[in-house]
């Protein structure tokens, strides 16, 4: 496995974002879209995209062939995993960025599981196909009226049921976990992905995989600013679908490098990516 020994604050600056195309040099990861697919990708980078089915496919012709509220028992959601898995690996991407846990009470419809037990399932195939998963989004989105995908700013409560799913997931062994945008007061006022007390309660539950932010440049204008404030809020991997918007994150994060304030991040994030070595 590839260690710090040796990395500049450059290095790990850029080694905790994950990056649209074209990206910066030496980021972790980059994130794979529908209008760029086919685009180079740089040598050595994780390499993610939302594959959940249904209208949420960066690569329509691959499984899952249903959307996540079309799956009807676990064994139909783990082989639907795990065709999917196979799949992704062989037109060499790492992660899905999925399944979705948020409850089936919650904004997104169709994206949403009719049990988030079946997207556990979904998560285990696949693994089992070779992909990594990344379960989404924490804490849940269920009490929300609205996705964060329509709205700059929506409240939530976080739920014990709400979190129920992230338990059966960290137990199932996920590997990922992405921080959503959703405000929940009794975390703080800002969106989880900038909320220290967001990454102690998903820490609390058991985890001890990467916890990735929810794209980052959602908000024109906060890109440099929420790349500092979700790195010491606890995230480890900080998602950008902007190219440039990743190169300005990574400037501001050097100054945190320098000081230690990322080394652990890194450290998480270097032993996620050799499991695909």
């Amino acid at each position: 496995m590839a260690t710090m020994l040796g990395l500049t604050p450059q290095q790990k600056a850029a080694l905790v974002v994950v990056s649209g195309l074209p990206a910066p040099p030496g980021v972790a990861g980059v994130i794979v879209q529908k209008y760029d697919r086919d685009a180079a990708r740089p040598v050595g980078a994780l390499v993610v995209a939302d594959q959940e089915g249904g209208r949420v496919k960066t690569f329509p012709q691959l499984p899952p062939r249903s959307s996540a509220r079309a799956f009807r028992s676990k064994a139909e959601a783990f082989d639907s995993g795990l065709a999917t898995g196979r799949r992704l690996r062989r037109i060499d991407v790492d992660v899905a960025l999925g399944p979705v846990l948020d409850l089936p009470d919650g904004p997104l419809g169709s994206r949403q599981f009719r049990s988030p037990l079946f997207g556990v399932a979904f998560a285990r195939g696949l693994a089992t196909g070779g992909a990594g998963a990344c379960a989404k989004h924490f804490p849940g989105l269920g009490s929300l009226a609205f996705s964060t995908d329509d709205r700059p700013y929506v409240l939530g409560r976080v739920r014990e049921a709400d979190l129920a799913p992230y338990r059966a997931a960290v137990e199932a062994g996920v590997p990922c976990v992405m921080v959503g945008h959703g405000v929940y007061p009794t975390l703080g006022p800002r969106r989880a992905a900038l909320e220290p007390a967001a990454y102690r309660l998903l820490r609390d539950l058991g985890f001890e995989g990467v916890a990735i932010t929810d794209s980052l440049d959602v908000v024109r204008g906060h890109a440099q600013e929420w790349a500092v404030a979700a790195a010491r809020a606890g995230a480890d991997l900080l998602l950008f679908t902007s190219g440039a918007d990743a190169a300005r994150a990574i400037r501001v994060l050097v100054p945190l490098a320098r000081r230690g304030e990322l080394d652990v991040h890194v450290a998480r994030v270097l032993r996620f990516r050799s499991t695909f070595d």
